[in-house]
């Protein structure tokens, strides 16, 4: 098995601790605040999965809500930056810590601003990846909120 994994392996072991490693609800006033920062943009799905939520751009994650923590994806060369701030800790699923995947405690995005600066990053490292075809979810809009 290789050391490091690849980006579609990264992506899947996200997607599968956010629904296997989230037993506990998401925050839902944390996800209306992630929707609000991300109202307004095109492409926009949110999955539900089993105890978290994940916010996807392009078809490409760029954040979600596990718990009360916020999942931010922030590449693999930004990962042990993201990793030296306050309330910053790796995404850990089945003993495996994937490199370019952050959660941020709750402290950590207390403010707007904070918030919208995690949630910034993870768009930031989305952009950068190329768009997939359609993903199942719920479509959103800056006009299509709870």
């Amino acid at each position: 098995m290789h050391a490091e994994l690849r980006e579609r392996d990264i992506l899947t072991l996200a997607t599968h601790a956010l629904t296997l490693g989230c037993l506990m609800a998401y925050d839902e006033t944390a996800a209306a605040r992630v929707r609000k920062v991300l109202s307004g943009r095109r492409s926009l799905v949110e999955r539900k999965m089993m105890g978290g939520i994940c916010f996807m751009l392009g078809g490409n994650t760029c954040c979600g809500v596990c718990g009360s923590a916020l999942l931010v994806r922030v590449g693999k060369d930004a990962y042990p930056k993201m990793l030296a701030l306050d309330h910053v800790r790796p995404l850990e699923f089945g003993g495996r810590r994937p490199t370019g995947f952050v959660l941020v405690d709750a402290d950590g995005y207390r403010t707007e601003a904070a918030l919208k600066g995690w949630v910034q990053r993870g768009i930031d490292f989305a952009a950068t990846l190329p768009a997939k075809g359609p993903v199942r979810g719920k479509e959103r809009s800056g006009t299509d909120r709870k």
